[in-house]
């Protein structure tokens, strides 16, 4: 299909699914989803339905893998054979590989591997169902998991994306914007600003890339204040489930 021939706005600007050129997808949350995991992120971007898993600190297998002052941190990704419209064959391949080095070294940096040497953190990433922008909700479950587990960071990571359609810069570009889009440019980044990816596809003029910037770090910012809500109303169920009085059971006669 052509690019040319599709038409992304309609008459008031608005996009396909009726966004402004600034508006994030519907996004949720939720944390802990998975009871034998140290650390579980289900979260929906869109029509992206992704969950993560953290396991560790804990043991190196094989032993040679290990580092004397550090943690090693690994990172899959891995896309479902149903996630997407034409049946995707099972199992890892390049792009798989690429996404997850990338993402790992998003997350890496702020992850205070120091404190667990000789150890390993696997975070292990799932795409149930994709709809453009799967490495940006993958890290941004990732980095939920993370805290989820208690592993020590500097601060949370968050990811978004900004693309051009139509001449127009826009954020959080779904599935047609992606796949018939300009250029698409997906960030991570620390609360503070700390940008720790940047990867882009197609062509943005020098204007055009401050604007994207821009529309990303607010889509992030406005993504981490997300993240965080979903932490805090995870711990104070739990603390809430704990401050239950138990009830006493007699014993019979």
């Amino acid at each position: 299909m052509d690019e040319s021939n599709i038409s992304f706005f309609d008459k008031e600007g608005r996009r396909l699914d009726g966004r402004r050129v600034d508006e994030l997808r519907p996004l949720k949350i939720e944390v802990g989803v998975l009871a034998r995991a140290d650390g579980s992120c289900y979260i929906e971007m869109g029509g992206n339905k992704v969950i993560a898993a953290v396991y560790g600190p804990r043991e190196v297998h094989p032993r040679h893998l290990q580092e004397v002052t550090r943690a090693i941190v690994r990172y899959r990704y891995n896309m479902a054979s149903f996630s997407v419209e034409e049946r995707k064959r099972p199992g890892p391949d390049r792009r798989s590989y690429e996404l997850s080095k990338v993402s790992r070294e998003a997350l890496e940096p702020v992850i205070l591997t120091s404190y667990f040497p000789r150890s390993v953190i696997d975070v292990f990433v799932e795409v149930l169902q994709a709809d453009a922008g799967t490495r940006t909700a993958g890290i941004n479950a990732a980095s939920v998991a993370l805290a989820d587990a208690g592993i020590p960071m500097r601060s949370m990571i968050t990811s978004c994306a900004a693309g051009k359609v139509g001449d127009q810069i826009v954020l959080d570009p779904m599935k047609e914007e992606d796949n018939f889009g300009q250029a698409d440019m997906p960030i991570a980044m620390t609360p503070s600003g700390e940008i720790t990816l940047l990867q882009m596809d197609g062509h943005l003029s020098q204007d055009q890339f401050h604007q994207a910037m821009e529309l990303a770090i607010k889509g992030c910012r406005d993504i981490y204040n997300l993240q965080r809500k979903s932490l805090i109303d995870r711990y104070n169920q739990l603390e809430n489930v704990e401050a239950e009085p138990v009830e006493e059971v007699k014993a019979c006669d």
